[in-house]
């Protein structure tokens, strides 16, 4: 399954990439993206190879993997997808945190939306103004206590409240991305101590590392208590960020609701709008 999954992956990345981007001349084609033969020579294989690696009838050293991710020029989360699908760590396996020009101008453009970017490990890397102004992010002093999965399962929130099913999902979803993280950098010594911890501290996690919950869906609610305002309804969104490796989580209220009013009074007063970089990435 890994093989069709890794060639799959190929195959898609060959297909997306524009021939001008590796340095190659657009000229007439009547398909998008590369032909074989013209990854096979920009990585040093054959037109054929390429094609069984596509087909899943032939298994990639790692060297192999490096070499078609130089070929394409891949950013680095497709790098370390392809590399998990082959069954191999990252040449380089820790996990960035560098906030893009693509999460940027998220953060930036949803100024009365509360948002948040964390990195692959669920270390929160920047915000907006909207998303402080929610008022429930107290900081411990922990050295995890910038990261989701820390907060929601070892120390949580006192003014986040779900109800049991969304509780479910949401702890679901947070287990899944860590565990996928573990899998692409498996040499990043922060991320491997936070899961040892928090599988020490929490036997939720401990039972969700050991035997995964299916994900349904990428998102749930939550109430959150406003010193002000009082308790707001918010469904939490998660969306990838391609090329960074990073993900961003909007905060929205149902269209004309009282929560949707309830929130706009709350970003009112957040101030001008901006984008705050904060977090580390575990201890020190």
């Amino acid at each position: 399954m890994k093989g069709h999954e890794f060639g799959a992956a190929v195959r898609q990345l060959r297909e997306n990439t524009a021939p001008e981007t590796v340095g190659l001349s657009v000229g007439r084609r009547r398909t998008q993206g590369l032909r074989r033969e013209e990854l096979g020579d920009l990585a040093g294989m054959s037109a054929d190879y390429v094609r069984r690696l596509e087909q899943g009838r032939s298994h990639p050293s790692a060297g192999v993997v490096n070499a078609i991710a130089r070929a394409l020029r891949t950013g680095r989360a497709d790098y370390e997808r392809l590399c998990a699908l082959a069954g191999y760590a990252a040449a380089d396996g820790q996990v960035p945190d560098e906030i893009g020009p693509g999460a940027t101008r998220l953060l930036e453009r949803f100024t009365d939306t509360p948002m948040f970017v964390s990195d692959a490990a669920m270390n929160l890397v920047a915000v907006n103004s909207a998303f402080l102004a929610l008022g429930h992010w107290h900081l411990t002093g922990d050295p995890w206590e910038w990261n989701i999965a820390w907060r929601t399962f070892c120390d949580p929130f006192n003014d986040f409240k779900q109800s049991v099913d969304d509780a479910t999902d949401h702890e679901a979803i947070l287990a899944a991305q860590l565990r996928s993280a573990r899998l692409r950098y498996p040499a990043d010594a922060s991320l491997a101590a936070l899961v040892d911890e928090m599988r020490s501290r929490s036997r939720l996690f401990d039972s969700l590392w050991r035997t995964p919950r299916p994900v349904v869906a990428y998102e749930s609610s939550a109430a959150f208590i406003h010193p002000d305002v009082g308790a707001v309804t918010l469904v939490g969104s998660l969306l990838a960020v391609p090329g960074d490796d990073l993900a961003a989580l909007m905060l929205t209220a149902a269209p004309g609701s009282a929560d949707a009013a309830r929130l706009a009074e709350i970003v009112a007063v957040a101030g001008e709008p901006a984008v705050i970089r904060v977090g580390q990435p575990g201890p020190g």
